[in-house]
Parts: C-alpha cells; sequence; structure tokens
C-alpha cells in the first residue's frame, strides 16, 4: 500500500529555518508532481510550492522567495526549505504527490498524515 510519511513537524523560532521531508512507501512505479499545502487554525488550507518531475517548481505568491522545494526521487521524498520563517507559516503541512502505484495502471494523488509547524517569538 503507498503512503506518504511526514516525519514530525517543529517548533522554529521567528525569522529561523526548518525543513520538513515527506517520504513515499510502499509498491510504485513513478512519482509525478510532488508538493506541500498548508492550513493554519481557521483558515482555508492553501497551496504552498510543487514540483513537477522534470524539476519544474512553483511557488505560492507568500512563501516565493523564501521557501525552497526539491526532491530526491532515489529516496523518493519530497523536502521543504522553510527560512525566514514567520508567525504567518505556522500551520499543519501537508505533501500530496501523483503516484502511479505498481500493478495499478494509472496515477492517483497521495496525501501525507500532516506535520505542525510552530513558530515562536
Amino acid at each position: 500500500q503507498v503512503q506518504l510519511v511526514e516525519p514530525g513537524g517543529g517548533l522554529v523560532q521567528a525569522g529561523r529555518s526548518l525543513r520538513p521531508s515527506c517520504a513515499a512507501s510502499g509498491s510504485l512505479d513513478s512519482i509525478n508532481a510532488m508538493g506541500w499545502v498548508r492550513q493554519a487554525p481557521g483558515r482555508q488550507r492553501e497551496p504552498v510550492a510543487r514540483i513537477l518531475g522534470d524539476g519544474y517548481t512553483h511557488y505560492a505568491d507568500y512563501v516565493e522567495g523564501r521557501f525552497t522545494i526539491f526532491r530526491d526521487d532515489a529516496k523518493k521524498t519530497v523536502y521543504l526549505q522553510m527560512s525566514s520563517m514567520g508567525h504567518e507559516d505556522a500551520a499543519v503541512y501537508y505533501c500530496h504527490a501523483d503516484i502511479l502505484p505498481t500493478g495499478l495502471g494509472y496515477y492517483s494523488l497521495y496525501w501525507g498524515q500532516g506535520t505542525q509547524v510552530t513558530v515562536s517569538s
């Protein structure tokens, strides 16, 4: 069974950096786009960044220049390097990926369980 696992969130001081990761596990043949969204209390889930299989990246305006998404296909893992973090970045971060499971024949969208990111003063 294919899963996306996000190992632990983190507490970071405002202005500092954090780098959550998300790894795919299970029997799969390919991973296309991977990305992150986030949801803060009382707010709608919003996109953060995504990276395609060819390395093309796209960022939401509110993280452009501060966050960097990158992937390690050998490890089936996507990372989100978050720098210059502010209180507005505190949220639960969810990763997602378009995955071709072995034997299925088509890509499906998978989600991680979410990881809490807290920003302190």
